[in-house]
């Protein structure tokens, strides 16, 4: 069944127990501020400041929930926005009418995906409960997990595996929305049709990476890794039939041994789209999918609709470029979903992934955190505890 109805079931079933669910109030007698990593202009990683003040997120909208923080997983995507990058397309989705002036926004807090517990929920919401342990990927137009609380929307929150600590399932929600979006909304390939195909992850020991090996070759997928020679052992452990070095010499060579793709997903762009369309099985519904788009790079360098409308003609173009040669050319975007997070849930406590943890650090160590990520060549993910500290 899928899992968007399960949710209309139970929500039907708690209705007829007794209707709202929503059992106190956390905003009636709570104080008004917190303790956040928060940034106060865009920059490097010495734009990041602590603060014991950052104002407590309230409930603005009857289908929101308000979620302590456990522990918030760290993306290079944290990095790319703390530097600016989407600030126009962010500045838009906050602010659709412009009635806020330039750099409404700050303090920011950073931070795209989190596990903890929902402290309060909206008169709406009856999904969840004060005291249940989920965990969340976070809008990028959205205040972050990197703070002791967070407001989000339910419809983006999911119960977390039962299999998982926070710590662990932290790390997960960010790059599963991601890797979920490009491969099955925009790839096209699911549980049921994935068996036997050919997957080509390029970029397979990051974040992203480690996810998708993981759930496709769960789906019966023969799955392709590149990587550098000393993150092979990680990437077959989770699954890759075949790992190709890309310190051994041109990729594009080494490939040219194998047999061709039905699916290739792109975590490094750059050159690659110029050879990597090349690997896909022509006239069969193959398709390349990159994580790498200039979208918001354009809206950032020619405002909103310049940017967009630049965007539109470069996609095109592509799109008619390759379909000429029986290929589809696609982008992909994160895209945050309680009800994927819900399948995700399910696949970690029935053993087919697992997170893959790189690092982890204190909430003190923030910005050791971000250096961390910003060295890049992940393997697997970094991850800031806060409950923790909290409590000490």
């Amino acid at each position: 069944m899928h899992l968007m109805c399960r949710r209309w079931l139970l929500v039907s079933k708690l209705t007829a127990r007794g209707g709202n669910v929503r059992s106190f109030s956390f905003s009636a007698s709570r104080r008004t501020v917190m303790a956040a990593w928060v940034i106060d202009k865009y920059g490097k990683n010495d734009v990041l400041r602590f603060t014991k003040n950052a104002a407590l997120p309230i409930i603005h909208y009857p289908n929101e929930v308000i979620v302590k923080v456990h522990a918030a997983g760290l993306n290079p995507i944290d990095i790319s926005m703390r530097g600016g990058y989407g600030a126009a397309t962010m500045a838009m989705k906050r602010d659709p009418l412009n009635i806020n002036q330039s750099g409404s926004e700050f303090p920011l807090t950073l931070g795209r995906e989190v596990s903890g517990e929902i402290m309060e929920c909206g008169l709406d919401v009856n999904y969840f409960k004060p005291g249940d342990q989920v965990w969340a990927a976070i809008p990028p137009w959205k205040q972050g997990g990197l703070a002791e609380f967070v407001a989000l929307s339910a419809n983006e929150v999911s119960h977390k595996p039962t299999s998982l600590n926070h710590t662990e399932a932290s790390s997960v929600p960010y790059v599963a929305a991601t890797a979920w979006s490009a491969i099955v909304n925009t790839g096209g390939l699911n549980k049921d049709n994935c068996a036997k195909k050919r997957v080509l992850i390029l970029g397979g020991s990051g974040g992203v990476g480690t996810f998708a090996i993981q759930m496709v070759k769960a789906w019966g997928a023969h799955v392709t890794v590149t990587c550098s020679q000393n993150a092979e052992r990680l990437v077959r452990d989770l699954g890759a039939d075949d790992v190709v070095d890309y310190t051994a010499g041109p990729v594009e060579k080494q490939l040219q041994t194998l047999q061709k793709f039905d699916l290739i997903l792109d975590n490094i762009g750059g050159d690659t789209e110029k050879w990597a369309l090349g690997f896909l099985k022509p006239w069969n519904g193959a398709k390349y999918v990159t994580l790498v788009t200039p979208f918001l790079h354009n809206t950032d360098q020619l405002g909103l609709a310049d940017g967009m409308m630049q965007t539109g003609v470069t996609v095109a173009c592509k799109v008619l470029k390759h379909l000429r040669k029986g290929v589809h050319y696609r982008w992909g975007f994160f895209a945050p979903s309680g009800p994927t997070l819900d399948d995700i849930s399910e696949m970690v406590d029935a053993g087919k992934i697992r997170p893959v943890l790189e690092e982890v650090f204190s909430f003190a160590q923030v910005p050791n955190a971000f250096q961390k990520v910003e060295q890049g060549h992940a393997r697997g993910k970094t991850v800031v505890n806060i409950i923790k500290d909290q409590e000490e």
